[in-house]
């Protein structure tokens, strides 16, 4: 009913032009035609497969039909011989250009479309162009309107779980209905937020056909499908696989922050304000990326990941259309994660800048302070230098916390969870001396130091011993030693300014 009453505001206003952007054409076509024929107007539709036709009506409405009989009528398959069919024989319609975007590059067809636009007042034909995505001219702009179909909300995705349901019980010859948990529909229902009715009809018949149940066990599934619908070959990547904070040596005060959290995020929680997100600062290889990741695995919410350094590449003078892209298709998978990986990659301002990192941490700040769907910014940085004032400021996000070089006992978590992961025993293994000997190691050094260790013990067909351990150990040279100055300056300044994640 929304939509209906939108379309006849749209359709009574004085723009000649309507531009409706959808993949739901059949349904688009349908509330076209029902406010077409409850204002008593002619429909016309044009495709480049059948030209142009008129639609049946009510019975109310007028009886339509182009000069002459369809097998007198000219070809109308092409876009120039519809439009001067249009401008030279209809008055007073409508008329729908279905997937017009092609045409709109061609000068003639432009200037029979603002022609047509022109004689509005006297004849006053309509064009609505409909299609998956269209952009007008420049001199098409300002005689055109935007009509957006409504996506369903929660209690219109409940009604379709419930349709989709019935049909396929109906399918297998009335037998068992459908097996779903409150909790597994509740979550179906908050995951297909944000998709059209059709994509959602497809993805709940996704889940259904199976095992004739909806579970737990389907949602990944649903994630992933309704990540491919909304980005569109974007630089925005779907993280399929999250950490768990068991994966994740020390961080024990970001653990505690995020668990005091996580309820206000996932729905409303006593009037509390949905929290908006973290930075995490600190020294390279000490796992950011992996708090990142674990964050979103422990809300069990997708995972979406920015890449400003694929942005700028990829997307040369359209970086900031694409950033907005990209964030909106973020809003719809949310409540999700979206994790900025080197964020100041893409907002740091130099003197050489043409200006597009400037725009770029425009639009970055607006949508964060204008932002109300449920998308936690987890935004990683080694560098505080390259940061703007205006993005750590409190209030765009909600804390900074600091990841410092692991702690002995989180040294001795990392070099166990790194020997876990592939498979290794631990048994017999000083992973305390290990972690005395490795003050200084980032994560990532420990970890390859548990990789270059089982590389020699392999080779020397041996078990994997302490010896092997502090073998490679010494001989690495950490980070910590080589770039002593930078990581000395980048603790100083994060001594007093942030909170350490341990």
């Amino acid at each position: 009913m929304i939509d209906r009453r939108n379309l006849e505001v749209v359709l009574k206003s004085h723009f000649p032009i309507v531009v409706v952007e959808t993949h739901e054409e059949p349904r688009a076509l349908d509330l076209l035609k029902q406010v077409t024929v409850g204002q008593g107007r002619a429909l016309y539709t044009w495709s480049a497969a059948q030209g142009l036709r008129a639609e049946p009506g009510g019975d109310s409405g007028p009886v339509w039909s182009l000069q002459g009989s369809p097998a007198q009528a000219d070809d109308t398959t092409a876009p120039e011989a519809a439009l001067a069919r249009v401008k030279e024989t209809l008055k007073g319609a409508v008329v729908a250009l279905l997937d017009f975007h092609p045409y709109l590059r061609d000068p003639r067809t432009v200037r029979l479309l603002r022609e047509i636009a022109h004689d509005f007042y006297l004849r006053e034909n309509r064009l609505v162009l409909l299609s998956h995505a269209l952009e007008l001219p420049p001199e098409l702009k300002r005689l055109a309107a935007r009509f957006e179909l409504s996506l369903p909300d929660g209690a219109r995705l409940n009604e379709l779980v419930l349709e989709e349901a019935r049909l396929w019980r109906l399918k297998q010859g009335g037998g068992n209905a459908v097996k779903a948990d409150r909790r597994a529909m509740e979550l179906l229902v908050q995951n297909l937020r944000g998709l059209t009715v059709s994509d959602a009809k497809r993805l709940i018949r996704n889940a259904i056909h199976d095992d004739g149940a909806i579970t737990a066990s389907d949602l990944p599934e649903v994630m992933k499908a309704k990540y491919e619908l909304v980005s569109e070959g974007g630089v925005l990547s779907f993280e399929y696989d999250t950490a768990t904070f068991a994966e994740v040596g020390g961080f024990s005060r970001l653990k505690g922050w995020l668990e005091r959290r996580q309820r206000a995020f996932l729905a409303a929680a006593g009037g509390l304000d949905t929290p908006k997100g973290i930075l995490l600062l600190g020294v390279q290889g000490g796992g950011k990326s992996l708090a990142a990741k674990a964050v979103a695995g422990a809300w069990q919410v997708p995972l979406l990941r920015l890449d400003f350094g694929a942005l700028y590449n990829k997307y040369i003078g359209e970086t900031e259309k694409n950033l907005r892209e990209s964030l909106k298709a973020a809003e719809v998978m949310a409540p999700c994660v979206l994790w900025i990986d080197e964020i100041e990659k893409g907002v740091a301002v130099t003197d050489s800048d043409s200006g597009t990192a400037h725009r770029v941490l425009g639009a970055l700040l607006t949508w964060m302070a204008e932002k109300k769907a449920r998308v936690f910014v987890v935004a990683t940085a080694n560098s505080i230098a390259a940061l703007p004032p205006e993005l750590v400021r409190k209030g765009r996000l909600d804390e900074i916390f600091f990841v410092d070089l692991p702690a002995p006992e989180a040294r001795v978590a990392i070099l166990a969870a790194h020997l876990r992961k592939r498979g290794l025993e631990r048994e017999g293994l000083d992973l305390e001396k290990a972690a005395r000997q490795s003050d200084g190691f980032s994560g990532a050094e420990l970890e390859q130091a548990v990789v270059s260790a089982w590389y020699a013990a392999h080779a020397a067909e041996t078990p994997l011993t302490t010896e092997h351990l502090l073998e490679e150990i010494a001989r690495t040279r950490p980070l910590s030693v080589v770039m002593a100055e930078q990581i000395g300056a980048l603790r100083a300044w994060a001594s007093q300014r942030t909170v350490p994640v341990d």
